[in-house]
C-alpha cells in the first residue's frame, strides 16, 4: 500500500464522450491501459478502471465496493431495487431464490432439450439460399423463446421480450434522465407486472422448473416486488447476452475461415464461444460505490466515489493475452472476466455455454455448411453498457 502522503489525485480525462464510447470504446480502452489506467471520466461521472487485476480487484471486495450505484437511473428505469444492486446477505438472498432455475441437473435435464428443440424449430424457418440479417431473424428471437422458459413467462411474446429488454436497457442507461424513455420504462414495467400477475397463479397452481416457480413458491419467499424486479432484470440482459454473443462469435469465425474450419472439423465450439464473449463482452462495464477512503494504484480514491470496473477493457489486457484485439480460437486457454467476477459473477453463465457453443453454432453450420457473411462492410459494433453487431447479415447456403 501507498503511504496516504505519497497519494495523488486522479488524472481526469475530458476528451471521452459517451458517444466515443458507444461507438469505438476499444482504441480508448487500450490507450488508457498504457497511459492512464485509473481515469476520471467526467462525461460518465465516474472513475474508469482498464486493468484486469483493478477490475477484479473492485469486484472481489463487495465490502469496500459496493454494487448500490447512486448514480445509475436503475431503479427508476425499474421501479425498484433490482438485486443487481444489491450487496452480501441482502443480494445473496434474492440470487438463491432464482437458483433451482439454474441448477445444473436443470440446466441438463429440463433447459438443454427444450432449448434444442426451440433452436431446431427456429432454424428450420430460416429460408435456405436466401440473405438474411441473422440478428432479427434468428438470434434476437432465439434468445427471447429461451428465457421465456428460463423464467416462467412462456406467455410472452418474442416480440414483447425484445421490446421489454431494449426499453429496460436504455431506461437502465438513461443518465441524462430523459423523461420520454422513462415513460416508455413505465408502460413497460405496467405490461410485464400484469403478465407476471396471471405467470404467478399458473406456477402456484401448477409449479415448474423456471425462476418465477422457485421464487413464488419458495418457503420464505421474497417480496412480490422483488421477485418482479428480478424477473425484469433477467429479462433485460438474458436477451442481449446470448443473442450479441453469437453475433460475435460468427463475426469472429466468417472473418478467420482457417478458425471456422477447425470449429467444424474439429468440434471446438467451446473455445469459439470463450474467445468471442472475451473479444467483445456482450456485458463491457458497471460500476461500484466506493465504501470508505482507498487507493487503487496510488491514486486516492475517496468515500463516496463511484468507480467503474471496464470488463471489456480487462478481457483485453495485454498482461494476459498476447494480441489481445484480434479473435483467436487458438490462443492458450486463460481466464476472462466477460461473465464478470465475485458475488455478481453471472448466474446465467452456464446455460449461456450450452444455449450457444453446444446447441445453435454446431446446429448453425450442420444446417447451412456453406453460410457466408454477406457483407463484412455492412457489420457494426455498437454499444457502451451493452454491445454486439447491430446487424449479422448472412447467405444460408
Amino acid at each position: 500500500m501507498t503511504t496516504a502522503a505519497a497519494l495523488t489525485n486522479v488524472p481526469v480525462d475530458e476528451t471521452i464522450q459517451i458517444s466515443h464510447l458507444q461507438s469505438n470504446p476499444y482504441a480508448i480502452y487500450r490507450r488508457l491501459r498504457a497511459e492512464a489506467p485509473v481515469v476520471r471520466v467526467p462525461a460518465i461521472k465516474r472513475i474508469m478502471l482498464t486493468k484486469a487485476a483493478d477490475t477484479k480487484f473492485v469486484k472481489e471486495n463487495w465490502e469496500l465496493f459496493s454494487s448500490n450505484d447512486p448514480l445509475t437511473p436503475m431503479k427508476r428505469a425499474f421501479l425498484a431495487d433490482t438485486l443487481m444492486r444489491k450487496d452480501g446477505e441482502e443480494h445473496m438472498r434474492e440470487r438463491s431464490a432464482m437458483a433451482p432455475a439454474f441448477n445444473p441437473k436443470v440446466i441438463m435435464g429440463c433447459w438443454q432439450p427444450l432449448y434444442t428443440q426451440i433452436a431446431e424449430d427456429y432454424i428450420s424457418r430460416l429460408p435456405r439460399g436466401e440473405t438474411i440479417d441473422l440478428f432479427t431473424a434468428f438470434a434476437a428471437p432465439y434468445a427471447a423463446r429461451c428465457l421465456t422458459h428460463l423464467l416462467g413467462i412462456p406467455e410472452a411474446s418474442d416480440a414483447d421480450m425484445i421490446r421489454w429488454s431494449q426499453v429496460l436497457i436504455d431506461g437502465a442507461g438513461n443518465f441524462g434522465g430523459e423523461p420520454a424513455l422513462f415513460a416508455k420504462t413505465d408502460k413497460a414495467n405496467a405490461e410485464m407486472d400484469a403478465l407476471f400477475d396471471k405467470c404467478a397463479e399458473r406456477v402456484r397452481a401448477n409449479p415448474d422448473q423456471s425462476a418465477l416457480s422457485a421464487m413464488v413458491n419458495a418457503e420464505d419467499p421474497i417480496p412480490t416486488s422483488q421477485i418482479y424486479s428480478n424477473v425484469k432484470i433477467a429479462i433485460g440482459g438474458g436477451i442481449n447476452e446470448p443473442r450479441d454473443a453469437l453475433l460475435t462469435i460468427l463475426y469472429g469465425l466468417f472473418s478467420n475461415p482457417d478458425q471456422l474450419e477447425a470449429c467444424v472439423k474439429d468440434n471446438m465450439w467451446n473455445a469459439a464461444f470463450e474467445e468471442g464473449i472475451r473479444w467483445v463482452a456482450p456485458i463491457q462495464v458497471s460500476s461500484r460505490l466506493v465504501m470508505q477512503d482507498t487507493e487503487i494504484r496510488g491514486y486516492a480514491i475517496a468515500k463516496g466515489e463511484v468507480v467503474m470496473t471496464v470488463q471489456a477493457s480487462a478481457c483485453r489486457d495485454e498482461e494476459l493475452y498476447d494480441d489481445p484485439e484480434s479473435y483467436n480460437i487458438f490462443r492458450p486457454k486463460a481466464s476472462h472476466q466477460a461473465f464478470g467476477i465475485g458475488p455478481h459473477f453471472c448466474q446465467g453463465t452456464h446455460i449461456a455455454r450450452r444455449m450457444l457453443a453446444q446447441i445453435v453454432l454446431p446446429m448453425l453450420f450442420d444446417r447451412f455448411p456453406n453460410m457466408k457473411l454477406a457483407d463484412p462492410e455492412a457489420v457494426k459494433f455498437w454499444g457502451f453498457g451493452f454491445r454486439g453487431p447491430l446487424s449479422l447479415p448472412v447467405t444460408l447456403n
